[in-house]
């Protein structure tokens, strides 16, 4: 009766010890939440946001146009371009990765879901076809754009652009039926190490010479 009595005593404290250990243990971690979703994109609070005039400042569209297609050389349609892209640009502009001093304080009045609904606007817009001016100079900028130059390693630009300058939606932007002037713009300005935001494309424009650079926009602008 003894023995059994030191059995059940002995049992009694393991189911104790077994409890205390149990106790001390780290309460399981409750399972990741899933990354809450971007709201899904409001093309008419975009088209609102793009033709509105805040107060002492001015409007997307009156440098980009209403529907995107700029008709000003120098500053970039944006009609058509795929809405990733323009998003990124607008953060970069204002987390100043990409330097513009018009460009900064317009983004950085921005929110998140503003940039989002005015990016899948405009580039739900459809793009006005350029023209390249430049006859002397199209076929050498055929040449780089489809072919690249070999021996200096400079790729194709459709590698990454398309043959149609239409672009990979997300990663690579369109270019066909952009303006020449803010085309060769912004390659000067890769190579210049002055825009930052693209080290693809800062090691691509820096090989590039000013001929290059000017034949290779003219016939980006032809393209559709």
């Amino acid at each position: 009766m003894k023995l059994f009595a030191k059995f059940l005593l002995a049992a009694l404290l393991g189911a104790a010890a077994s409890a205390s250990f149990a106790a001390d243990e780290p309460a399981a971690k409750p399972a990741a939440e899933a990354p809450a979703k971007a709201p899904k994109p409001d093309l008419a609070k975009g088209d609102t946001v793009f033709n509105a005039t805040p107060a002492n400042s001015q409007s997307c569209a009156s440098c980009h146009n209403a529907d995107g297609n700029s008709a000003i050389a120098a500053n970039p349609k944006l009609a058509q371009q795929h809405p990733e892209y323009i998003l990124k640009q607008l953060q970069d502009f204002k987390s100043g990765k990409r330097k513009s001093a018009i460009m900064k304080p317009l983004a950085s009045a921005l929110s998140d879901e503003d940039m989002r609904n005015i990016a899948w606007f405009v580039g739900s817009k459809k793009i006005k076809p350029g023209f390249s001016k430049e006859k002397e100079l199209v076929g050498l900028g055929e040449r780089i754009f489809r072919g690249g130059v070999a021996d200096r390693q400079i790729p194709a630009c459709a590698g990454c652009h398309s043959p149609n300058g239409a672009g990979i939606p997300v990663q690579y932007p369109r270019l066909g039926g952009q303006h020449a002037d803010y085309t060769a713009q912004q390659l000067t300005l890769f190579r210049e190490g002055t825009r930052l935001n693209s080290p693809v494309m800062t090691g691509v424009a820096a090989k590039l010479s000013n001929k290059e650079i000017a034949a290779v926009s003219d016939y980006i602008a032809g393209l559709r």
